[in-house]
């Protein structure tokens, strides 16, 4: 991808996102859109030799709308400022876990696993991580899934590598407080996430890299996507 010009837009998207501006930059818009395109079909063709449940999916199946629905929103600002894409087996806007590659100007990121579940599932996914606790430890415990997502138990969105973005300040209700590993009962979702500098995605290279995180986090979503499809 030429990253680069992907991200100066954006960052003109920021200082003028307003529809005249807009209307006026749209083949500039078409041609970046176009670019991050290809760099999602270069991501699964990537995926689908390590995860051949998203063999299906084509490139519109993982991306998202540029317009922002702002029916409930106090920011009317009509365009997002990045570009996204959820490679996940299961749609969109499924439970189910998968892939996602991330550009905004100074927040590009990779991430793996689910955003939000409902209690029940949760609850469900916190009772398989106490009855297969040894399992569990080896996805999320492991060497490489650590030196990409581990390292800060109360990590947010903003810090530069973490695992759970919303977490609950006690242990769950009938769980065991004295439990050894609570911090995992804690999680209120299994997203683990990695920032990376701006030019990472310029050119092929990223590629390899992202296979090293998605590989990396792929044992934990398999994990919790046994638990979350009893659901779907």
């Amino acid at each position: 991808m030429d990253a680069k010009r992907i991200l100066k837009f954006l960052r003109e998207v920021q200082a003028n996102n307003n529809r005249p501006w807009f209307q006026e930059h749209k083949a500039e818009y078409e041609a970046v859109r176009s670019d991050f395109e290809q760099g999602v079909s270069k991501a699964l063709e990537r995926i689908v030799t390590f995860d051949p449940s998203i063999g299906h999916l084509q490139v519109k199946d993982c991306t998202y709308r540029f317009y922002r629905d702002t029916r409930f929103s106090p920011d009317k600002s009509p365009y997002k400022n990045h570009l996204g894409a959820y490679m996940c087996a299961h749609g969109k806007k499924a439970l189910h876990g998968g892939y996602y590659i991330h550009l905004e100007p100074d927040h590009c990121l990779v991430a793996v696993g689910c955003y939000w579940l409902p209690t029940n599932i949760l609850t469900s996914c916190r009772n398989e991580i106490m009855a297969n606790t040894d399992e569990w430890l080896r996805c999320v415990e492991s060497k490489e899934f650590l030196k990409f997502f581990g390292g800060n138990d109360d990590a947010s969105w903003d810090d530069p590598q973490g695992f759970g973005l919303e977490k609950l300040k006690t242990c769950p209700s009938g769980f065991p407080r004295d439990w050894e590993y609570v911090k995992y009962l804690r999680l209120k979702n299994y997203c683990c996430w990695h920032h990376v500098d701006e030019d990472f995605f310029e050119g092929d290279g990223w590629l390899d890299e992202c296979e090293k995180m998605f590989r990396a986090a792929k044992p934990m979503m398999d994990f919790t996507n046994n638990v979350i499809d009893d659901y779907e």
